[in-house]
């Protein structure tokens, strides 16, 4: 690859966009944001920007509108890579609005690769999701474990599509060139609380609901069922700190190959829900009470992965524990508070 690369972030004013970012210009890259605001703030590319100490290109735009896409990378040409975050997010939300989710999702995949493929701009980062893999038989997981479209939400099954759609789109296009980074479950902040996960509904995500809890704004976290097959009885996952996250698409567009790659970004150690939150008390000397409620439809028990691909072929390693995840996150509301008052 061309160094330094140019990289257009979709959905990049987000949380693991504005991370993304940051870590992009630390590696001497030149990211481009593109966001249409529906679950971010622009204020948030202000404070990347802060950070960094550069300017970061913004439009405010649908990624939906291959127009828009295509005028963005046209006005920044020579782009060197798409890394595309755009998308609806929630698993419980998913199996309620299931439209919005194939809409959304799928539209906005079709009309990036388009705008990419009219343009000449032939690396493609698709920000996916463990949930492809369904409900596993073995775990860890790895990247040669089954995944199918019979899953048991349609968040999954939009990023099951959207990774079929770029292993045909490199098919028929030998130059072009995807990747499919499975995100296990992103958590924490910048270590300096300027920027972190700050959805602009009610959260859907643990981390910052465990954090509204802790700051008096919710009553208790809902545990969603204790009666799961696991050491505690509840639900089991792989929570890497976003910092991790970010360096990983670096290492992606800087250090895959060829054709079409697939690879987990996880920590390959699982955590409960009820290990969490224990840790984010005995981290941050706070008390968050829990409330164990019925399993929601959509979830699985346990997911955790085996990132030796991602090792091995990226030269990427998570270096984060939750116990750090759980002192940027609340480091992050402290500094938030003290600026509201």
């Amino acid at each position: 690859m061309l160094w330094p690369m140019r990289v257009l972030l979709t959905g990049g004013a987000g949380f693991i966009g504005t991370h993304t970012a940051l870590e992009l210009i630390a590696a001497g890259h030149e990211p481009i944001i593109l966001d249409d605001l529906s679950n971010a703030d622009r204020d948030a590319v202000a404070r990347t920007e802060s950070l960094a100490g550069a300017s970061i290109p913004f439009y405010e735009a649908d990624a939906r509108s291959e127009v828009e896409v295509r005028r963005v990378l046209q006005a920044h040409a020579p782009v060197d890579a798409v890394i595309h975050l755009a998308s609806l997010k929630s698993v419980s939300e998913s199996t309620s609005d299931p439209l919005r989710y194939y809409d959304v999702n799928l539209a906005s995949a079709v009309s990036v690769l388009k705008a990419m493929l009219s343009t000449g701009v032939s690396t493609f980062v698709l920000s996916s999701s463990a949930t492809v893999y369904g409900l596993p038989e073995q775990l860890p997981v790895t990247e040669e474990t089954p995944t199918t479209l019979a899953l048991s939400n349609p968040y999954g099954k939009t990023k099951r599509v959207i990774e079929e759609i770029l292993a045909d789109v490199v098919t028929a296009n030998p130059a072009f060139r995807a990747i499919s980074l499975r995100y296990f479950n992103p958590v924490g902040a910048h270590p300096s609380g300027l920027i972190g996960e700050d959805p602009l509904g009610a959260p859907t995500n643990l981390m910052p609901i465990v954090v509204d809890a802790a700051a008096g704004r919710l009553d208790a976290v809902n545990v969603y069922g204790d009666d799961y097959d696991t050491a505690d009885g509840t639900g089991v996952r792989d929570y890497i700190h976003v910092m991790d996250l970010a360096r990983g698409h670096v290492k992606a567009i800087e250090n895959s190959g060829s054709g079409y790659e697939v690879f987990n970004l996880g920590t390959g150690r699982p955590v409960s829900v009820l290990e969490l939150l224990d840790a984010f008390e005995k981290t941050n000397g706070v008390e968050v009470r829990r409330v164990i409620r019925e399993r929601r439809p959509g979830d699985v028990a346990a997911s955790y992965a085996d990132p030796t691909k991602a090792n091995r072929q990226l030269g990427w390693v998570a270096e984060r524990s939750i116990a750090d995840a759980c002192a940027d996150a609340w480091h992050r509301e402290l500094l938030r508070s003290t600026v509201s008052s």
